[in-house]
């Protein structure tokens, strides 16, 4: 059976992307690596997405490894339910960067986030019934 920390990691692998990419899209700013030739930073639009997007990753999803550190110390890590809920958070979660990052769209945003929050609650609400 797979484990609830597998889609705990791959949060976590997605969080380090997130800092890499900022990395690349403030290098032309901070060490004047890749700059126009005006001298501006052609990443610039998106950089301020990429910092937005590594922001929220310490907000909802906070609430997500509160409860997976839970599920484990109670011994449900191997519920089929629950590591379900936990792919389908890291799925919203990198879908959410995504969107956020290279699309404008708002609506597709939000839609997008509610399949993490879903997941989230489910996996909160599951936990309190099985306590």
């Amino acid at each position: 059976m797979e484990s609830i920390v597998i889609p705990m990691v791959v949060h976590i692998l997605l969080c380090s992307a997130l800092y890499a990419m900022l990395t690349v899209a403030r290098a032309p700013k901070v060490w004047g690596i890749g700059n126009r030739s005006d001298g501006s930073n052609p990443f610039e639009s998106v950089q301020v997405k990429i910092s937005a997007n590594l922001s929220s990753q310490f907000e909802w999803p906070l609430f997500f490894h509160v409860a997976c550190i839970l599920i484990i110390l109670k011994g449900l890590e191997s519920s089929t339910f629950y590591i379900l809920m936990a792919w389908v958070f890291v799925a919203g979660r990198i879908l959410h960067s995504a969107v956020q990052i290279f699309h404008s769209s708002i609506k597709l945003r939000g839609v997008v986030f509610t399949i993490n929050f879903v997941a989230v609650l489910a996996m909160w609400g599951k936990l309190v019934a099985d306590i």
